[in-house]
């Protein structure tokens, strides 16, 4: 069994930045795309962002690119998203998948998840 434990989510004003973290045991981390969505009450699931197993290709939703910046490092077993410039809008659950079939950039896939960790930006 794979388990993902993400963390570093809070409480930031609007411009801010956060550092989210996913860390992956069970299996070798090295095997599996990643990816984050999130979902913000009310709201469904949505794709945030995507990286491959060597992390050389990166995808990311229209409504974060040029502000968020997903990496990995598989030394560690340990994905990140470097969050910048924050928005209300931002507000969500942040989920972290672990696919080992594909690059997770779609809410629908045999895949792992983590718990989720809390962003939210005041205004």
């Amino acid at each position: 069994q794979v388990q993902l434990v993400e963390s570093g989510g809070g409480l930031v004003q609007a411009g801010g930045s956060l550092r989210l973290s996913c860390a992956v045991s069970g299996r070798t981390f090295s095997l599996y795309a990643m990816g984050w969505f999130r979902q913000a009450p009310g709201k469904e699931r949505e794709f945030v962002s995507a990286i491959n197993r060597n992390g050389t290709r990166t995808y990311y939703a229209d409504s974060v690119k040029g502000r968020f910046t997903i990496s990995r490092d598989n030394a560690k077993s340990t994905m990140y998203l470097q969050m910048n410039s924050l928005k209300p809008e931002d507000t969500a659950v942040y989920y972290c998948a672990a696919d080992p079939n594909i690059v997770p950039t779609v809410v629908a896939g045999r895949r792992y998840w983590g718990q989720g960790t809390q962003v939210t930006v005041s205004s």
